[in-house]
């Protein structure tokens, strides 16, 4: 009898007498198990959702400011930022296909091209850039609370002693914000997928309500557009900018272009993940990208000065309504995105360790003790440091992991797997030690040629480098260098050296 039933439409699930057998498994947990066909159940609209409640946050607002700031306009801006989250929409889909097809998470997806002990090497590069992402929305959120309570209450800044040159109400409003997060986690995945699909047209809602307000009280959207220029505070060229720019609108998501199989093994089918995530992706970005610079170049106008922080520019309201309803928005807006894109995934990958030992909600617990310990406030200290050095630099890891993915599943594979082996300690994906050494290789060459450029922009003020070298230039274009280099490479060193292990032998075959 096959180890598998596969449905019509090519999406496979165990056959339940294989499952109770891979229960006693070290590499199983009921976490990290492939979903069954009942338990897919979300639609094209949940997959909307889920983008259009991670799209919508305080980062996205504040990105396209930024690449003004360096010298665009604001068209520029947003055709880059369109530009970037077309492209990375494209491994975003391919990688989906896989959890759609076999219901599996990312960690376990790796196991197939690393090795069952070996994808743990690219699985926890991810959880830590999720945790530092954890950190910066969290750090954000404890503002907007921070700032909440100041309106609300007089008596809230007087908690005034200073750590770390913060004052102490803003690190409780942190704390509230971090302990609001852990109460979810402990809800598990369809607390986020309810979650996600009805804060989502509240937070369209609050974007539109914000742009509305900005323009009327700017003296109309033309003006408002017109005075955009007044955001430059740098005078560089568009094609010198656009780099670096359209790299990091691609980083921005590369990570979620890997592990967006641990939301796609809950889909109904491949219409649903494709079709969801291209009409929720690309188009609110870029929206909520537009709405951001907007709302700062108004702010000029009708200020004085530009604000580019959401959180700054509600505390210059006068009606206390308002100012609640706004925060509320910013509250859930920075909930949504930081429980999906900042916690699955390290969960997961956390619990791929060990998975006897270490659950889904146990891994998002990690997650959130990393997330502070990576000190998100530091990350965050400028914006220059956030594009230059944060979304570029993690963008070379996530590339060369995303290119081998793509080649060992669609060129190598041909999308076939075998579901059962991938919990099977001495199964064809253990490669004899565990470890696929032709991956591990193929990431550490891939990344090699950007790693100088990104110790260069860490260490000069805003990450700019004043006179760039070769390999600063392969650094701006971070995620595009590791992706093809990792793919070719991978494919490559896959088929010339000699196969060693069944693994090797069950690819080529």
């Amino acid at each position: 009898m096959s180890d598998i039933f596969e449905h019509p439409d090519g999406r496979v699930e165990l056959q339940p007498q294989v499952l109770e057998e891979l229960e006693a498994s070290p590499l199983y947990n009921a976490d990290l198990a492939p979903t069954t066909l009942v338990t897919r159940t979300w639609s094209t609209w949940n997959i909307a959702a889920l983008w259009i409640g991670m799209s919508v946050v305080i980062t996205t607002y504040m990105l396209g400011g930024g690449f003004i700031a360096q010298g665009m306009t604001w068209w520029q801006a947003m055709l880059t930022i369109l530009l970037g989250n077309t492209i990375v929409l494209i491994p975003m889909v391919l990688n989906a296909h896989a959890g759609t097809k076999y219901g599996i998470s990312f960690p376990v997806l790796l196991r197939a091209s690393f090795g069952t002990a070996g994808a743990n090497i690219p699985a926890l590069l991810r959880a830590i850039v999720a945790c530092g992402w954890f950190g910066i929305q969290t750090w954000i959120g404890g503002k907007a609370l921070d700032a909440l309570f100041t309106e609300l209450w007089s008596g809230w800044s007087g908690i005034d002693a200073m750590i770390g040159g913060n004052p102490l109400h803003i690190w409780i409003a942190f704390l509230i914000f971090w302990v609001t997060q852990v109460v979810i986690i402990l809800r598990g995945i369809e607390g986020i997928k309810h979650l996600e699909s009805w804060s989502a047209p509240l937070l369209l809602l609050g974007g539109l309500v914000l742009l509305i307000w900005a323009s009327s009280a700017a003296g109309g959207l033309g003006t408002v557009l017109a005075g955009t220029a007044a955001l430059q505070t740098q005078q560089g060229s568009f094609w010198a900018i656009f780099p670096a720019a359209l790299t990091a609108s691609v980083g921005y998501w590369a990570t979620l272009s890997l592990n967006i199989p641990d939301f796609t093994r809950y889909a109904k089918n491949q219409r649903s993940q494709m079709l969801g995530q291209a009409l929720g992706l690309p188009l609110t970005m870029t929206a909520f990208a537009f709405i951001g610079v907007a709302v700062t170049s108004a702010t000029v106008i009708i200020y004085g000065e530009a604000i580019a922080d959401p959180v700054k520019l509600i505390q210059k309201f006068d009606n206390t309504l308002v100012i609640l309803f706004s925060m509320v928005i910013i509250f859930i807006a920075q909930l949504s995105t930081n429980m999906a894109a900042n916690v699955v995934s390290p969960s997961n990958d956390f619990s791929n360790l060990n998975p006897k030992r270490i659950s889904y909600v146990t891994g998002g617990l990690i997650t959130a003790v990393i997330g502070i310990l990576m000190m998100p406030w530091q990350l965050m200290s400028s914006m220059e440091a956030y594009i230059f050095t944060w979304l570029i630099g993690y963008s070379g890891l996530m590339g060369a992991i995303g290119g081998i993915l793509i080649c060992d599943y669609w060129l190598l594979r041909q999308r076939r797997l075998e579901l059962a082996e991938l919990f099977r300690t001495n199964g064809i994906y253990s490669y004899g030690s565990g470890f696929n050494w032709r991956a591990v290789a193929a990431l550490v060459l891939a990344i090699a040629p950007v790693v100088p450029g990104f110790l260069r922009a860490a260490t000069t003020p805003g990450g700019q480098v004043a006179a760039p070298n070769l390999f600063d230039t392969l650094y701006t274009y971070a995620w595009f260098v590791t992706f093809g280099v990792a793919f070719l490479l991978y494919y490559v060193l896959t088929k010339t050296i000699s196969a060693q292990g069944r693994g090797d032998a069950e690819k080529e075959s």
